[in-house]
């Protein structure tokens, strides 16, 4: 039995029986990624003396009989989530040698569940990107192809999980960012309501959209590690108060009666024929499970991808305006005066995706500019939220396709920003309404590549999502990449 094959369920149980130990199978992992990682590249940072420490302790706590659901349990966090003493570098040159001083609070909560940490993903430079290959130091495959992309930003957490080079992973989702990647990479991705997990550590792209969350290979897997992550935290103004409940709670449940909204629009011109039947198909699989489908209407999607892009660009320009290479980052050796020296370290430390997403924020927000783009955006991110709320009066759940399109090629949408913005269609007005989401798989095309399908929930209602996701996981069976 490949032990890096296997669900976190499978190994919790084989982990306790004494049938392995958390070394033996942290040392499977780590043998794995020195393996196959130089092809996909999911890692930036791989932290094996750590690693073996983290499972030695865990270890312990099994043989004490003290082990939680995720005790010795190996993860891959996403680069831009800070590790007290382990570089954080966002994929970003700008940060190449940033060792944060601090743990962010979801590896403080992670820590206290006895994770072992094999190292920190791959992800587009500050998270910008829909394809991991603005990263500066490791440019992700999709371990299903490796000529095509693994989705971003949390392409690397993705890949990590997909290609078994770890359990599970932690990333981060401002417009998609898990569930794309999720999508394209076959495995299940869920991104919390806004405020359910805290931002402490995480390094800001849009701090009104950001939200961690994890990456697995199902939704039980992933509902163990939002229980051990959500929740208030005094250190980050915006996480929520409310109670986190326990989210296995509905798993295993029926889904009969369940309303399951399917808004045309996310259905009509621009998404592939391909993915379009498997999640209508999806959605055939939950009427016979007992769930009513409900045709209704998004009249707003097709403003949804400007609307985002000018949020997140303007909280973007406003975030990353601190790293001047004189308070923080990259300090280039070239400039004479103050302002040379910043432009220098700016133009050095910041990939061509970043340098588009600050010019454009910063034209949002200028004189004369302000109401007639940002606050147009502000506005229509009101009405999406409304019309959301619309459509949950009547219904428990939305069922949608989470990208337009499969994985594309690695030279593909790259050289076209536009094209590649418009990938997030179907994801990005979640997080502008603060709605939770999960991608798990529902098909693969022609040529054998993932199609995932996303379920968004009402505001703080992840239980139900991972529960109707779970039915569906439970009669579907999944392809796993083989590797080269």
């Amino acid at each position: 039995m490949d032990l890096t094959q296997q669900t976190i369920g499978k190994l919790r149980q084989m982990l306790d029986s004494k049938e392995i130990s958390a070394p033996e199978l942290t040392q499977s992992y780590l043998d794995r990624i020195a393996k196959y990682d130089d092809t996909i590249q999911s890692y930036i940072t791989v932290t094996a003396e750590r690693a073996l420490a983290d499972a030695a302790a865990a270890q312990k706590k099994i043989d004490a009989g003290n082990a939680g659901v995720l005790c010795g349990i190996p993860m891959a966090i996403k680069d831009n989530i800070c590790t007290d003493g382990i570089k954080t570098t966002c994929a970003s040159k700008m940060l190449e040698d940033f060792i944060p001083p601090y743990n962010a609070t979801v590896m403080e909560k992670l820590a206290a569940q006895d994770i072992v940490m094999l190292g920190k993903a791959s992800m587009d430079e500050f998270a910008m990107g829909g394809s991991t290959q603005t990263s500066a130091f490791a440019k992700t495959r999709n371990p299903f192809n490796t000529e095509c992309v693994p989705g971003g930003s949390s392409g690397g957490s993705a890949a990590s999980v997909s290609a078994s080079l770890a359990a599970a992973a932690l990333g981060s989702d401002t417009g998609g960012s898990i569930r794309q990647p999720a999508a394209f990479c076959g495995v299940t991705g869920l991104k919390p309501t806004y405020g359910r997990v805290s931002r402490y550590g995480l390094v800001a792209f849009a701090s009104s959209l950001d939200q961690i969350g994890p990456i697995a290979k199902n939704a039980q897997d992933c509902a163990w590690i939002l229980n051990a992550i959500a929740g208030f935290d005094p250190h980050d103004g915006t996480s929520s108060k409310r109670n986190p409940e326990d989210y296995t709670a509905k798993l295993g449940k029926d889904i009969k009666g369940l309303k399951i909204a399917i808004p045309k629009e996310f259905y009509a011109e621009g998404i592939d024929d391909e993915v379009r039947n498997a999640v209508m198909q999806a959605a055939r699989t939950y009427e016979k499970m007992g769930a009513e489908l409900v045709e209704c209407s998004m009249p707003s999607l097709k403003y949804a991808v400007a609307a985002y892009y000018l949020i997140a660009s303007a909280e973007a320009s406003s975030n990353l305006s601190r790293y001047d290479g004189i308070k923080y980052g990259h300090r280039s050796k070239v400039g004479d005066t103050f302002q040379e020296l910043i432009c220098n370290s700016r133009s050095e430390g910041f990939g061509s995706e970043v340098k588009r997403r600050i010019l454009l924020g910063n034209y949002a927000l200028s004189s004369g500019y302000y109401d007639a783009y940002y606050g147009k955006a502000m506005a229509l991110k009101q009405r999406i939220s409304a019309e959301y709320a619309h459509i949950f009066e009547t219904c428990d759940v939305i069922l949608t396709p989470t990208t337009p399109s499969v994985a594309y090629g690695v030279h593909e949408n790259i050289s076209d920003p536009v094209k590649m913005y418009q990938a997030d269609i179907c994801t990005v007005t979640v997080n502008i309404a603060s709605l939770p989401a999960i991608s798990t798989p529902c098909g693969y095309n022609a040529a054998g590549m993932p199609i995932g399908m996303s379920i968004v929930g009402k505001q703080f209602d992840e239980a139900t999502i991972l529960q109707v996701a779970d039915a569906f996981e439970q009669q579907f069976e999944t392809a796993v990449p083989v590797l080269k």
